[in-house]
């Protein structure tokens, strides 16, 4: 069951950043192109990109409360020894709270955008956030093999 999550959530993975690099090249369309316009494309492209967040969310949490996961690491080396390892810390601590903070963000921004005519700065800011934090919790070694 973990080897089928893990080959979801990686596969939706993928999904996600061609949503993400279609959500920035929609923002940067709105910021540039249509002066500042909130268009459907760009309203659309959030609000994808937000399911998509949502359901690598869902997968996620599936696979870390698991039978192979967080907490039998934990009773294994303890929460110290898993603070210690670098790449424990990465793939137990540090990916998935920024992945949820970003998927949280992503979830505001796109009820924000719903109502907006323009886009804020505030809303551009929100939405930078959100996809540096998905940048830097991306597991790029294991995606791409790097």
């Amino acid at each position: 069951m973990h080897n089928i999550l893990l080959n979801a959530h990686r596969g939706f993975a993928y999904l996600e950043i061609l949503l993400v690099l279609l959500f920035v090249v929609a923002l940067l369309i709105t910021m540039f192109g249509q002066s500042g316009k909130v268009s459907s494309f760009l309203r659309k492209t959030t609000l994808f990109t937000m399911i998509f967040f949502h359901i690598q969310l869902l997968i996620g949490l599936v696979m870390l409360v698991g039978t192979s996961g967080f907490m039998s690491t934990i009773s294994e080396i303890g929460m110290g020894g898993l603070m210690k390892n670098s790449d424990l810390r990465f793939t137990y601590i540090e990916h998935p709270f920024s992945m949820l903070i970003a998927a949280i963000l992503m979830t505001v921004l796109n009820k924000k955008l719903k109502s907006a005519d323009r886009i804020s700065m505030g809303l551009v800011f929100l939405a930078v956030i959100a996809i540096a934090l998905f940048c830097y919790a991306l597991p790029h070694a294991k995606l791409f093999g790097i």
